[in-house]
C-alpha cells in the first residue's frame, strides 16, 4: 500500500510515518511544506528507508498536489497537515484559515480527481484520512463528560474554528461527491 500523507515532518506526522515504516510495509509520499513546526529531525531512521519519501510542497498549491497524485499513485491519504498552535493563531489566523480551510479544499479537489479516475477496485479501497483535534469541541470544564464524536462543535480560536471549518469540508466531500472519507 501507498500513503500519501501530509505534515510528516510535524510531532503526529512523524510518529506516524515512524510506526508505518517500522511495523508495515508500506510506502510513504510525505508531503509537508516545512514551516515552522516541521522537523526533518524527526524523521532520521524513517529518511534512510527507501520506502519514504519527502516531498517540500504547500498543500495549498493546486498544481503541486495534482502532480504528487500523479506521479505517486496513492492507495489513501492521511491528511494531517496543519497550522496547529492556538496561541499563533489569535496572533495571526491568516495562516491558519489559507493552510487548514484552503489547503485542505484543495487537496480534497485533487484527491477527487485522482480518485474519480481509478479504476473500481482501486476506487472501492481509496481512503482519504483526515485528522482533527479535539480543540473543535472547545473546552471542558471541571466536571463535565468527556468529549466524544457526537458532541457539538464548538471553536474558540481562529485553530480550532479552521479545523472545524476543514472537518465541515472533508465531509461535505464525501457526501456531495462520494469521496470515501474519514474524520
Amino acid at each position: 500500500m501507498k500513503i500519501l500523507l501530509t505534515g510528516g515532518c510535524g510531532f503526529i506526522g512523524s510518529a506516524v510515518i515512524r510506526h508505518l515504516i517500522r511495523a508495515t510495509g508500506h510506502r510513504v509520499v510525505n508531503v509537508d511544506k516545512m514551516t515552522y513546526a516541521a522537523s526533518s529531525d524527526a524523521l532520521e531512521e524513517a529518511g534512510r528507508d527507501p520506502r519514504h519519501l519527502l516531498i517540500r510542497a504547500d498543500i495549498a498549491d493546486g498544481r503541486a498536489m495534482a502532480e504528487v497524485f500523479a506521479a505517486h499513485q496513492p492507495d489513501a491519504v492521511m491528511h494531517l497537515a496543519a497550522e496547529s498552535h492556538v496561541d499563533r493563531s489569535i496572533d495571526g489566523p491568516a495562516d491558519f484559515i489559507h493552510t487548514n480551510m484552503v489547503g485542505t479544499f484543495v487537496l480534497l479537489e485533487a484527491a477527487r480527481s485522482f480518485w474519480r479516475d481509478l479504476n473500481a477496485k482501486r476506487r472501492a479501497a481509496f481512503r482519504f484520512h483526515h485528522v482533527s483535534t479535539d480543540e473543535v469541541f472547545g473546552a471542558l470544564s471541571a466536571g463535565d463528560p468527556p468529549f466524544t464524536e457526537s458532541t457539538p462543535y464548538d471553536p474558540r480560536s481562529p485553530y480550532s474554528a479552521s479545523k472545524a471549518g476543514s472537518d465541515h469540508l472533508v465531509r461535505a466531500w464525501h457526501h456531495t461527491y462520494g469521496l470515501p472519507t474519514i474524520v
